[in-house]
């Protein structure tokens, strides 16, 4: 992301996870936040520029923000595991980087797919004080629901005119939750020409007061 972001060598359930790391240039460190990256299949990884621009809102918001890749990608060992593998992945990751304080967790796309999966298995001991999810992989993957204790902490965000995930299928997942969704008009699902206003969105809800 810029001349600061340091290489991390992390261990995961198939071996080496790779991992990038950027620090808020200004004390004190709010947390740290693990954001995950879109399908493995179909060219996702943690330079992905929607993934990027959530690192670069939790950054300016007082966050490290830790970006890696899943198993099978770049110089992470493994191979596609249909999100299970890339969980553990995930759970991994937050062990290592984030084994206390404040934590975030953000994904996008199939990132926030595994997101869910990585919430429910961290339980109300290591509850997130925040969570963001983009273009919600809803269609595609049985996505788990967020916990209603941590719905205020949470952002969804899609795009209107998402034709990888139709906005139908995360308002079908979000609404047996009553979990609310931000819609962006006219956005399709990788935010071309919109990505200031995702940073925008994504950092005011970072900066707005943690909910008990």
């Amino acid at each position: 992301m810029n001349s600061a972001t340091q290489e991390l060598s992390l261990q995961g359930g198939a071996g080496v996870v790779e991992a990038l790391l950027d620090v808020p240039a200004d004390n004190p460190v709010r947390g740290t936040a693990v954001i995950a990256h879109p399908h493995p299949l179909f060219g996702g990884t943690m330079h992905n520029k929607v993934v990027q621009t959530l690192a670069r809102a939790f950054v300016q918001c007082g966050w490290r923000a830790v970006r890696f890749n899943f198993r099978g990608v770049g110089a992470s060992v493994g191979v596609y595991d249909e999100g299970r593998g890339e969980a553990e992945d995930m759970l991994d990751v937050i062990a290592q980087v984030a084994p206390s304080g404040s934590l975030a967790l953000a994904g996008f796309s199939f990132g926030a797919f595994v997101t869910g999966h990585a919430l429910q298995q961290l339980g109300a001991d290591r509850a997130p004080d925040k969570i963001v999810l983009v273009g919600t992989a809803a269609s595609r993957f049985a996505v788990a629901p967020i916990a209603p204790e941590l719905h205020e902490r949470t952002l969804v965000l899609h795009g209107e005119q998402d034709d990888t995930v139709p906005l139908a299928s995360v308002m079908d997942w979000a609404r047996p939750q009553s979990l609310p969704v931000t819609v962006i008009p006219g956005v399709e699902h990788f935010f071309h020409g919109q990505l200031p206003l995702l940073k925008s969105l994504a950092v005011r809800h970072l900066l707005a007061p943690v909910q008990a």
